[in-house]
């Protein structure tokens, strides 16, 4: 069964450019884990309200930072033991880099899948 880790990281505003270059070069040696199924890595760009949501509107772009900017790393492995491997490998290698850029220790939100959805829709035309 996938086991699945999503981390928030909070980076200081002056430390967004320091961050994203850190994980680029992660990046590579993320991808290598052993077990690894899915890796993504967002930065939170939008923000929705109540009001776009019943109106059925697109998310607006965030045009200020107030404290911190906010990315997602999603991965997913094969096993809970793949994933006990990656962390230990990645605490040997990026995670002090990665800690000086933050605001507050990062979130580790873990679990087992309960159902995933992939579909492929061609575009008809």
């Amino acid at each position: 069964m996938p086991f699945t880790e999503i981390c928030i990281y909070q980076v200081k505003p002056q430390k967004v450019d320091e961050f994203e270059t850190l994980m680029s070069e992660a990046k590579a040696f993320l991808e290598k884990q052993p077990g690894l199924l899915l890796l993504r890595f967002v930065k939170r760009e939008y923000h929705i309200d109540m009001e776009q949501i019943k109106e059925g509107l697109p998310p607006l772009k965030i045009t200020r930072i107030v404290k911190s900017v906010k990315y997602m790393l999603y991965w997913e492995f094969d096993t809970k033991e793949s994933y006990g491997a990656a962390q230990k490998n990645l605490y040997g290698s990026y995670w002090k880099p990665m800690e000086k850029c933050l605001i507050a220790p990062h979130d580790k939100y873990l679990g087992e899948e309960l159902f995933s959805c992939r579909e492929n829709r061609k575009k008809e035309g």
